[in-house]
């Protein structure tokens, strides 16, 4: 079913769509942007299905009174507009990459930061541990809070020839993914390029991109395979993990009524596991995928992942730390969350 929604704007203050017939209140309408791939049934990219399975989940939890349209490929705005959007409350929700957002808050690049993070695990512990804490009231004072915790390991596709170790990037023509990724990347002597991973396919295709890293999920989603000779995964160990939430405006959030409220963070909260688990798998079948494509496939292993480490630390965790007092903390904090 489709819905109109359109934005009740009072001074600055914005409100969710609320649609009435003959007096009566009706639902609550939420709309749902995200960059990628649409889904139909259990298949096609998993992030779309999240944000679909919500939709589902609170209609049904709260027999209608809050329900959610979900638009998928950048069919409501443009990507990199999202964040913004939210903060201004011109935007309800979105499931986006939280780096996206780090020339306007460079504290969010912590959610991109190579080889921070070494596990899922490790990852969604941040949620409930200091640098969570800190993490979400930063976000919330920004305008923004997460719903669904999300997580996802990624690895790289590269045209011609393999990206494993640091010195394989000499010379390459490299898309990171995030400011503190393109720093490491620079390091050890590649040329960035800073785009969305939706725009990675036209920039292999054309040469102007000799390999991209994103997310597993993206990888199949964005059929990289048709371009890509080599794959570097992110199965079993990797040092690119993305914080990719599902998020809420907190102007939205807050005009809310409680009891919907309460229902979008519970509902948001039983997606996690699904998101973990579905995220894990595409770790696996992007290999596969790839393999099949005729693409050779390389794994990582702990004293790889070590070597990007060093640089890292060096370089894109140095920078981040001096941006400011905040980037600092969070660092600090994240460091102290076991691997």
């Amino acid at each position: 079913m489709q819905f109109t929604r359109r934005h009740v704007l009072a001074g600055s203050i914005a409100a969710p769509a609320i649609l009435t017939f003959g007096g009566a209140r009706a639902a609550t309408m939420l709309k749902i942007s995200h960059q990628f791939p649409g889904s139909t049934g259990k298949d096609g990219d998993f992030r779309d299905q999240l944000c679909r399975k919500f939709a589902e989940d609170i209609a049904k939890k709260s027999n209608g009174d809050v329900e959610a349209q979900v638009y998928a490929g950048s069919s409501l705005m443009k990507v990199n507009s999202q964040v913004s959007s939210m903060r201004k409350g011109a935007l309800d929700m979105s499931l986006v990459p939280i780096s996206y957002a780090g020339g306007e808050m460079p504290e969010v690049n912590i959610g991109l930061m190579p080889a921070l993070v070494s596990s899922y695990a490790q990852g969604l512990a941040w949620k409930k541990a200091a640098i969570g804490q800190e993490f979400t009231k930063f976000l919330d004072d920004k305008g923004i809070m997460i719903v669904t915790w999300l997580w996802q390991a990624g690895g790289v596709a590269s045209r011609a020839t393999p990206l494993v170790n640091p010195e394989d990037a000499k010379g390459m023509k490299i898309r990171g993914g995030s400011r503190e990724m393109d720093l490491m990347l620079q390091a050890a002597g590649a040329a960035v390029l800073s785009l969305p991973s939706n725009e990675l396919y036209a920039a292999m295709q054309t040469g102007a991109c000799d390999a991209g890293y994103t997310s597993s999920t993206s990888l199949i989603s964005f059929r990289l395979e048709e371009i890509a000779k080599h794959l570097t995964t992110g199965r079993g160990k990797s040092y690119w993990y993305m914080l990719e939430p599902l998020m809420i405006s907190k102007a939205i959030f807050a005009a809310m009524p409680k009891k919907q409220q309460d229902l979008v963070m519970e509902v948001g909260e039983g997606l996690e596991a699904y998101g973990r688990d579905a995220a894990m798998a595409d770790d696996e079948l992007v290999a596969k995928i790839y393999e099949k494509a005729g693409a050779k496939i390389h794994d990582l292993d702990d004293s790889v992942v070590e070597k990007w480490r060093v640089i890292a630390r060096d370089t894109a965790w140095k920078d981040y730390a001096a941006k400011n007092a905040n980037c600092a903390k969070l660092l600090k904090l994240a460091e102290a969350v076991p691997a």
